[in-house]
C-alpha cells in the first residue's frame, strides 16, 4: 500500500505544483499589468509640467500680441482724437469768420449738435 500512497502523494504534489505554477503565472501577469499602468500614470504626471509650460508660453505669446494691438489702437484713438479737436477749432474759426462777414453758417450735423449740448 505504501506504493499506492507514494503514487497518490506524487500525483497530489504534481497537482499542487501545477496549481502553484498557475497561481504564480496569474500573479505575474497581474503584477506586469499594474506595473504598466503605474508607468503610464508616472509618464502622464511627468508630462503635465511640460504641458503647463507650453500652455503658459502660448498664453504669454497671445497676451503680448494683444497688448501690442491695444497699444496700437490706443495710439490711433489718441491721434484721431487730436485730429477731431483740430478740425473742431478750425471749423470754429471759419464759423467765426463767416459771422464776421455777415454769412450765417449752416447748422452743424446732428451728432455735432448733440456733442455740443451733452458733451458726449
Amino acid at each position: 500500500m505504501s506504493g499506492a500512497w507514494q503514487v497518490i502523494g506524487s500525483l497530489l504534489g504534481a497537482v499542487a505544483l501545477l496549481g502553484a505554477g498557475l497561481f504564480a503565472a496569474r500573479a505575474t501577469r497581474a503584477a506586469a499589468r499594474m506595473t504598466a499602468e503605474a508607468q503610464r500614470a508616472t509618464a502622464a504626471v511627468a508630462a503635465e509640467p511640460a504641458q503647463r509650460q507650453a500652455d503658459l508660453a502660448s498664453f504669454r505669446e497671445i497676451r503680448e500680441g494683444l497688448e501690442r494691438k491695444v497699444d496700437r489702437t490706443e495710439h490711433r484713438i489718441d491721434s484721431l482724437s487730436g485730429l477731431v479737436r483740430s478740425f473742431s477749432w478750425y471749423v470754429s474759426e471759419l464759423t467765426g469768420l463767416m459771422r464776421q462777414n455777415g454769412i450765417d453758417p449752416p447748422p452743424p450735423p446732428e451728432r455735432v449738435d448733440q456733442y455740443n449740448r451733452t458733451g458726449v
